[in-house]
């Protein structure tokens, strides 16, 4: 289980390779999120309505080690962007990857763009 934790790396834009596309905008529900896949990983992709923004972060809850955040519920904290595990309600950021209660469960988060309606995941590889 940990090898399939493992692939999982937070990339920062500046580290991005390869932007994969991943869908056009109406593709993706608005306030809530949906699961992509890239070569081995699940990616959760959130189209954040309420605060403009687009994220994205790995599926696979480090707890339960389920592929569920993406359908987890998100939402802000402290103006913080989260997404909480459908499973345990454990809080995630969806800036960095913390976790909103300070324990040591993180999860990665990658790079999203918008060009011409098509939305795009950024990889390090």
């Amino acid at each position: 289980m940990q090898d399939i934790l493992n692939q999982y790396d937070t990339v920062n834009e500046a580290n991005v390779k390869t932007w994969f596309e991943v869908g056009t905008v109406s593709d993706f529900p608005e306030n809530s999120g949906a699961c992509i896949k890239y070569k081995t990983k699940q990616i959760a992709v959130y189209n954040f309505t309420r605060m403009s923004k687009w994220y994205a972060c790995q599926n696979l809850c480090p707890h339960k080690m389920e592929m569920v955040l993406s359908l987890g519920m998100i939402g802000d904290k402290a103006g913080i962007p989260k997404v909480a595990c459908p499973m345990h309600k454990k809080n995630f950021s969806l800036e960095d990857g913390s976790n909103l209660a300070g324990e040591d469960l993180k999860i990665a988060v990658y790079p999203v763009k918008i060009e011409n309606g098509n939305v795009y995941i950024g990889f390090a590889d």
